[in-house]
């Protein structure tokens, strides 16, 4: 470290030293790094910064020379290193006289993440602008609008409220309880009373309000501060309780349990800690209530834009008008190689929702299905239903037809969901919503997902079930929301009379695709050996999707491969062996040496007797022992080389002891727990 370098004594001379210095400013370039450079006189420096040049650091470039390599906010974006950022400006009316502030409070804000005596300091010389920034009444207003703001975000991440100093940050989660607090409260009334009513007309508002209080009702938030020396005095003085506060952050992994996406703190209210060089991905909100500028601004907002499932993007809503700041900030730190801002207004977010969904009403204008008459059809007479069920069978297949149209409803829900609380989305409900339908639809009759309907009538998939599979057959979930069926259930003799004389071949079509797809990915869990119905599946469906096959011919293919995968389904009954068992023959017969009817009996016998003596060691986390799996490898040796008959050569030999090692650890945890006990 530099700090070892307290001399100018030589050290090395040789040319062929490289020194790697990251951080690469302020201890870099004074007495220590003049000392490091008097030992290592010939030392090549290569330095690395995620701060780049600002204000104060321009002797970083002067020490280290011109950038060799630039990897800026724009580039990470373009990447998918990270997620674009949008920028809210939300302002309370009772703003600021001076918006911008002034260099005085931005220097005394960003010096040493403002200590106890910086922040009495700031009172004292700039008072107007600091009581202004805290004036009471403005924090109320801007604790009412995050608690507004927070519950009416369509994707649902964790989100930060930075605030001006350690005082403040108190104040504001003592006004956002309150605010919470009422909110839930209204919630709960209006709740009970629409459920007195119980009118059919409030179901979706109801389902929308249990949403709510839900969240409502579990979310947890804590305040992370600084500790500092008779903070408890301090904070008393001013009508504060920090000591609570601080026996949490001291008692609870507060970091652990706001980066776990399960656990319900989801509200956290800072000023310094946290806003560098810590990460939550799920984390897409930040709540901007303190005047920052240059490599701390950007560093803070960066703490919204890590990439998430389900998460299209970061928003930092500012309630103190940073804009000024944040254009200047990113003008060195954030635009790439054509200047373009990676940081967009909101609005930018609303364009690109309209075009994803005008793109979207083409595509199914494109192939029959006409969005805006299905909006206009009354439900009242079925026609909407119909109309629905029309525009599932037509985007339904073939998979390439399906797979595009689903995935242009992914993104006009997910920039949809982007862009809430905006009333602006009031504008494109409609279309969403019919859309989305059609989606949840398709991807409830495919397997490919549980149907959300938190944002579509209750009543649409079931009316869409009785209208148009009700010649077909249903695919049932597990808990996890996965299909599930069992095809020996299935009287395929009666299936196909019913597909030859159906209106919705492509429906019924899908459902068996996804039947046959669940049913494939259970047995070649089980053995691997099975692949090879796997790859007759696909290639029916390729075939299909090229045009050689037409709808007809591959449904009869299909319902003879499920014949099949039924009979394999029941071999281990006709075998006389437990799935566990003939999952063991299967791999030292598939492939193996042609065997007589004795032979093949004897590999059974070893099958058996096999995994009787291996159960005893599989003791549990025996994979991670060593001993332990050197014993299961002697084991299946021995047993192999004592019962199989001599048609294995040496070779098959050890193959299927590699083999069969292989499945016992992918597929045994231990202690009786295994793939198959699940």
């Amino acid at each position: 470290l530099i700090h070892k370098f307290q001399t100018t004594e030589l050290l090395c001379d040789r040319r062929d030293v490289i020194v790697l210095t990251d951080e690469a400013h302020r201890s870099q370039y004074d007495t220590l790094a003049l000392n490091m450079r008097s030992a290592l006189p010939n030392a090549l420096f290569v330095a690395f910064t995620g701060t780049p040049l600002i204000a104060g650091e321009e002797r970083t470039r002067e020490v280290f020379g011109d950038y060799v390599s630039i990897y800026d906010f724009q580039q990470s974006v373009e990447d998918g290193a990270t997620v674009p950022l949008f920028y809210e400006n939300r302002t309370p009316e009772l703003h600021l006289e001076n918006p911008d502030l002034n260099d005085d409070l931005y220097n005394l804000i960003e010096a040493a993440d403002l200590d106890e005596s910086q922040e009495r300091r700031l009172e004292r010389e700039l008072g107007r602008q600091y009581h202004l920034i805290t004036r009471d009444d403005r924090l109320e207003t801007v604790a009412k609008d995050i608690v507004k703001h927070f519950i009416g975000r369509g994707f649902q991440g964790k989100a930060m409220v930075v605030s001006i100093d350690k005082a403040t940050a108190l104040r504001m989660h003592g006004k956002v309880l309150k605010q919470w607090t009422a909110e839930l409260e209204e919630v709960d009334r209006e709740l009970s009373r629409l459920k007195k009513t119980s009118k059919i007309a409030d179901s979706d508002r109801i389902r929308e309000l249990e949403k709510k209080y839900d969240l409502l009702n579990t979310t947890d938030m804590a305040v992370i501060v600084s500790t500092g020396q008779n903070e408890i005095e301090q904070m008393k003085a001013l009508g504060l309780d920090i000591a609570t506060h601080r026996k949490r952050m001291n008692d609870e992994k507060l970091d652990e349990r706001f980066k776990d996406t399960d656990d319900p703190l989801r509200l956290v209210f800072v000023c310094a800690m946290w806003l560098t060089g810590f990460d939550a991905p799920s984390c897409s909100t930040v709540y901007l209530d303190k005047p920052m500028r240059n490599h701390t601004l950007m560093q803070t907002i960066a703490r919204a834009n890590r990439v998430f499932p389900g998460k299209h993007s970061g928003l930092i809503v500012d309630y103190a008008n940073v804009f000024a700041s944040l254009e200047k900030a990113l003008a060195i730190y954030g635009k790439g190689k054509g200047g373009a801002n990676p940081v967009k207004e909101k609005a930018q977010l609303v364009a690109e929702l309209r075009k994803a969904l005008e793109e979207a009403v083409q595509f199914c204008n494109g192939h029959g299905v006409s969005i805006p008459a299905i909006e206009a059809a009354s439900p009242k007479d079925f026609k909407k239903v119909k109309l629905l069920g029309d525009a599932v069978e037509v985007l339904i297949s073939p998979d390439p037809l399906r797979k595009e149209f689903l995935a242009r409803e992914r993104l006009v829900r997910t920039l949809f969901q982007a862009v809430k609380p905006d009333p602006v989305v009031v504008q494109f409900f409609s279309q969403v919503v019919c859309l989305g339908t059609i989606a949840d639809s398709i991807r409830e009759k495919t397997g490919e997902g549980r149907v959300d309907i938190s944002m579509i009538l209750s009543e649409v998939n079931d009316l869409l079930d009785e209208s148009i599979a009700a010649d077909g057959f249903r695919i049932q979930e597990d808990a996890q929301g996965r299909a599930v069926i069992d095809l020996s259930t299935i009287d395929f003799a009666a299936l196909a009379k019913r597909f030859a004389k159906s209106n919705k071949k492509n429906v019924d079509l899908e459902q068996l695709k996804a039947a046959i797809r669940s049913q494939l990915e259970k047995l070649i869990r089980f053995n691997k050996t099975r692949v090879n119905y796997l790859v007759k599946f696909e290639e029916l469906i390729e075939s299909y999707n090229t045009g050689s096959r037409n709808i007809d011919e591959l449904f009869r293919e299909l319902l003879a491969l499920s014949q099949n995968l039924t009979e394999e389904q029941e071999r281990h009954v006709r075998e006389h062996l437990s799935e566990e068992e003939l999952t063991v023959l299967d791999i030292l017969t598939r492939p193996g040496p042609d065997l007589s009817t004795e032979e093949r009996e004897e590999v059974k016998k070893v099958a058996r007797k096999l995994l009787e003596h291996l159960k005893i060691l599989l003791v549990l986390d025996w994979r991670r022992k060593a001993q332990t799996r050197a014993q299961v490898v002697e084991t299946i040796k021995d047993t192999l080389d004592e019962g199989l008959p001599r048609a294995y050569s040496p070779d098959l030999y050890q193959a299927k002891v590699s083999a069969v090692f292989e499945h016992m650890f992918e597929s045994y945890q231990g202690d009786g727990e295994s793939i198959f006990s699940n």
